[in-house]
């Protein structure tokens, strides 16, 4: 009765002590961290919607004023990563003498990979 006793006891112990754990990875996996970082990505293009690949893409911080910016690769695509997600950004892009209207990445934006076209104009 002893041995039935022990193997009963080791074997609920075990299954405790793994149903805990199995419990506690779920609960980490649902509250997660919200992301520090975030990126914001587009196309550049002209008024009749074609890329513009060379076109000059200014991302501007709201808050320290520094401005980063990127030179639109051959489809009119720019990527800019590693934003504070606590930050207003402003993005604007130039080219040929056009340039297109100021859009703004919102600190209220949560995506953590925004999307923003900008399109040149006269």
């Amino acid at each position: 009765m002893t041995k039935s006793f022990a193997k009963l006891f080791t074997f609920s112990f075990l299954l405790l002590t793994l149903t805990a754990l199995a419990f506690a990875q779920d609960t980490t996996k649902k509250k997660g961290k919200a992301p520090t970082e975030r990126s914001v990505s587009g196309i550049v293009t002209d008024e009749n919607d074609k890329p513009v690949p060379g076109a000059v893409v200014k991302l501007k911080n709201t808050r320290t004023l520094q401005i980063r910016s990127f030179i639109a690769r051959d489809q009119g695509d720019y990527y800019f990563n590693g934003l504070a997600t606590d930050v207003d950004y402003e993005l604007s892009a130039e080219a040929n003498g056009q340039g297109s209207a100021t859009k703004v990445l919102s600190l209220f934006d949560t995506h953590p990979e925004a999307r923003m076209n900008l399109q040149l104009k006269k």
